[in-house]
């Protein structure tokens, strides 16, 4: 074990954060979507009205054929959701009671290729996640290692432990497939924290307690400070609650994407953790009577690089915790002309700013306080990234899409959320992850 000390970056205290208290959503509708997966062009595989077990392939990806998107649970297609020149946007499924089979099947993992192949098989493979482009592994790639964060360091925090509480065992043997599958697997924790927790004592895992604000919880930090990601190069990242699907499948080979969702934000009127299963419906966790605000908007992922959704929406398939903030579409008086002790100030723009640490309760909504401009060189951004980059140059040539540039300034290195900060404390209101994310595609669509 070790440890990492971030020294940049910056710490959100927004008040909200879920109490360890746990209820269970009562959901009668899931949904899988093709958008949250990044190059993906779905082949539907179901029809409306077909009845479909935990682990069923809805769809899979043209580009590569043979690892499914499966259901997450037993019931029936209510329904082809489609946009904009009948692209597929998600297949929901209406629950069913579940078959009472108690039968219990427990898969080697002991060689590689028999773990990649029941992985490919039974939908788990799309829980990895490969950099560079942040997309589902192809069915012949190979990582140098499995990059796992089990520390929330983003606005309205989960705690990981708490999550992942009774699951210890499957988490156990999912580190132990991850391992089988890769060779290598690193994961970091809060040394301020998690030190005493289960986590700190798994094994076969490399892991480092990592100290410091914010993003000292990304998984794109933690690659960058054990192993850095150089041109031909490949890593596998997964979510911690998805190492323990993964655990739980080969322990007893029932596919239960379990997740423990957070409900939480400033105008929650009871920010708790709600026990669930991946793709539910949002109006299952956030209802209307659970907001003080009802003009809010509901974030799935933190409030930083987190995806709004409609009440009737539904969770994102890495999806552990719904951040609900106050609309910021008012009108404010005078606006920064206003001396103010009550809205945060990374730029010193208010008095708020001066004070740092000692201001509590501030006001954080969703408005920009100012209209896009042009993108003025500030110094700001390298106080904010700890990875060994240069953020503002790398955001301009992936603007003006220069491959050659972007490559070596380190773009393999980052995902748009390695870069959230910047956009949140940017004073010319850019909308840096997208232009990030353009730069990536650009990249993965010419090589």
């Amino acid at each position: 074990m070790s440890e990492i000390k971030i020294k940049k970056g910056l710490d959100i205290h927004i008040k909200g954060s879920a109490a360890p208290t746990v209820a269970l959503a009562d959901c009668d509708y899931y949904a899988v979507k093709p958008t949250d997966y990044v190059g993906l062009v779905p082949r539907l595989l179901v029809a409306e009205g077909d009845s479909v077990k935990a682990g069923t392939p809805l769809f899979e990806d043209k580009a590569n054929p043979g690892i499914p998107f499966v259901s997450p649970i037993d019931g029936t297609v209510k329904a082809i959701v489609r946009g904009d020149k009948r692209a597929l946007l998600a297949v929901v499924v209406s629950a069913s009671e579940a078959n009472n089979n108690n039968s219990s099947t427990e898969l080697q993992y002991t060689d590689s290729d028999n773990v990649r192949h029941i992985m490919q098989q039974s939908g788990l493979w799309t829980l990895l996640r490969q950099r560079p482009f942040g997309i589902v592994p192809p069915a012949s790639a190979t990582s140098k290692g499995v990059f796992i964060s089990a520390f929330d360091s983003s606005p309205l925090p989960v705690d990981m432990t708490f999550a992942l509480t009774g699951r210890d065992k499957d988490f156990q043997t999912g580190i132990d497939v991850l391992h089988t599958l890769a060779g290598k697997v690193v994961m970091s924790l809060d040394a301020n924290s998690q030190r005493n927790s289960f986590l700190a004592h798994v094994a076969n895992a490399d892991i480092h307690f990592v100290n410091g604000p914010h993003p000292a919880g990304l998984v794109g930090t933690l690659i960058a400070k054990t192993d850095p990601i150089n041109k031909g190069e490949t890593v596998w990242t997964v979510n911690a609650q998805d190492v323990a699907t993964i655990g739980h499948y080969f322990s007893t080979g029932e596919y239960r994407p379990e997740r423990c969702v957070a409900l939480c934000g400033p105008v929650v009127n009871k920010p708790q953790y709600f026990r669930t299963l991946t793709g539910a419906s949002i109006s299952s966790i956030c209802t209307k009577d659970s907001l003080a605000e009802p003009h809010s908007r509901i974030i799935c992922g933190d409030v930083l690089s987190g995806t709004a959704v409609s009440p009737d929406g539904f969770l994102s398939a890495a999806c552990d915790k719904i951040s609900v903030l106050p609309e910021g579409d008012y009108y404010d008086f005078m606006g920064w002309l206003r001396p103010n002790f009550k809205k945060f100030s990374f730029s010193h723009t208010f008095l708020s700013g001066f004070f740092g640490k000692q201001l509590k309760n501030l006001q954080f909504d969703t408005g920009t306080h100012g209209s896009v401009r042009p993108l003025f060189v500030t110094g700001e951004f390298e106080k904010l990234v700890p990875l060994d980059i240069y953020p503002m140059q790398l955001i301009k040539a992936c603007l003006v899409g220069d491959i050659e540039l972007m490559e070596e300034l380190g773009i393999y290195e980052v995902e748009p959320e390695d870069l959230a900060l910047c956009e949140f404390a940017d004073t010319s209101k850019t909308e840096i992850q997208a232009i990030v994310r353009a730069g990536l595609e650009k990249i993965r669509k010419e090589s």
